[in-house]
């Protein structure tokens, strides 16, 4: 067996030297690789998903540049906490030290007094404050913190850095150096990780411990699948990737493209995402994209929605992915969502208006006196249609509906023309 600390704990870097991945921000000459080397470092949000040396990289940072180095895990720690470090970076402040960097695990758990707690700190340099999260800062940090500070993303490492990162180890790592390693196939194992270096250390020191006799370990597709048993896949239900996979899922349908559709639906299907949630998502997709284009799409996805609601995973899989297609492969049309949206701007911009006398309900002596419902003409003794005004007079031939170039819309479009085309303009 190898040490009971682990291969990603052992092998991680000390320099930039040796930091794998993230060129974007610390390769020669780019924004934070500046920052540490002119020693004006700002306080900064480390956003990205794990693994991908967020918390390495703040290490780094604090040995690059000497300074006085606090960690503090926002699952572990409070307000208490924060103000006992800040006091500690005061007194070495006094000392003549530069000021100290106080570096935050997962500062999306931090709540609102917490983060606020942080403030005047930052802002007076007593602590330069580096936050690592793997949620979206925008939504998960105050405003006001994020406002003193610098956003970094970092990403998920590609497959020429994954290779590094294993090499690397394999070559400096004092345990796996008493085996002889072949990398014969990486494919498994470069999945597995997701672009995760530390879920990729983590299975290769899983696959050396499985053949812990062995003198020599051939690293196999194979191997490394029989280990771990199953291919584990990143999907934060309540983070970023909830976001970004719903969005995808949403776009592809209303770029008509089923392919990629049923491809998003199983990300979230295999991530564990709640089947109500995709469903209700198709239903207002139905009317917000197809619309009136295929009305029936609208009917489809809400019993789509009824039957998940009843029968529920692993079944509704296959429900789900038959209205996504459905919606995917519909003819598109967003006339009615854009006409609410126009409908709800005037209405903003011009207060409530009087209906027309002919449109107003009289069911009292005294409003019929006053001329409600006077003049009202019943369409149906007119053969469904009968040329009169419905709107308010100040807004009278404003058009709002505007059917899109689809057969069926095409269709209402040549109805509207003979009823409304002087009016409105059909």
């Amino acid at each position: 067996m190898l040490s009971s600390a682990p291969l990603a704990e052992r092998v991680r870097p000390k320099s930039l030297d040796d930091y794998i991945g993230q060129k974007h921000i610390v390769g020669k000459g780019k924004p934070l690789y500046n920052a540490i080397k002119s020693g004006a470092l700002p306080s900064m949000i480390f956003w990205g998903p794990p693994g991908v040396g967020k918390t390495t990289l703040a290490h780094i940072i604090s040995q690059e540049l000497k300074r006085p180095f606090y960690v503090l895990s926002a699952t572990e720690s409070g307000v208490k906490q924060v103000r006992e470090v800040i006091e500690k970076a005061h007194k070495s402040q006094f000392m003549g030290t530069q000021n100290a960097v106080l570096f935050i695990d997962e500062i999306h758990r931090f709540n609102k007094s917490q983060q606020d707690s942080l403030l005047g700190a930052v802002e007076q340099g007593v602590i330069t404050l580096i936050g690592a999260t793997t949620e979206n800062p925008s939504f998960e940090v105050n405003a006001a913190l994020l406002s003193r500070s610098e956003v970094y993303v970092l990403k998920n490492l590609d497959a020429d850095e994954l290779r590094e990162v294993i090499d690397r180890a394999i070559k400096i790592d004092f345990e796996l150096q008493k085996k002889k390693i072949v990398l014969k196939e990486l494919d498994a194992l470069m999945v597995l990780s997701g672009g995760d270096a530390r879920r990729v250390l983590n299975t290769l020191e899983l696959v050396v411990n499985s053949k812990s006799d062995a003198k020599q370990i051939t690293i196999t597709n194979d191997l490394v699948e029989k280990t771990v048993q199953q291919k584990r896949l990143v999907y934060d239900k309540s983070g970023e990737q909830h976001y970004d996979v719903i969005s995808a899922f949403i776009k592809s349908m209303r770029g008509s493209d089923p392919n990629a559709a049923v491809y998003y639906l199983a990300r979230m299907i295999e991530g564990g995402e709640d089947p109500i949630f995709i469903a209700r998502r198709m239903v207002i997709l139905a009317s917000e994209d197809i619309g009136n284009a295929n009305p029936t799409a609208l009917v489809l996805a809400t019993n789509g929605l009824q039957a998940a609601q009843a029968i529920g995973y692993p079944e509704c899989r296959i429900i789900l992915s038959q209205v996504a297609v459905y919606l995917a492969t519909s003819p598109k049309s967003n006339s009615t969502y854009k006409a609410i949206g126009e409908a709800q701007k005037l209405v903003r911009e011009t207060g409530n208006l009087e209906v027309p006398l002919p449109l107003r309900n009289a069911p009292t002596k005294l409003m019929k006196e006053l001329g409600y419902g006077a003049g009202y003409k019943y369409a149906h003794e007119f053969g469904g249609f009968v040329d009169q005004e419905f709107l308010p007079d100040d807004i009278k031939g404003t058009k709002l509906y505007e059917p899109s170039n689809n057969p069926r819309e095409n269709e209402t479009r040549k109805r509207m023309q003979a009823f409304w085309k002087e009016k409105y303009g059909y």
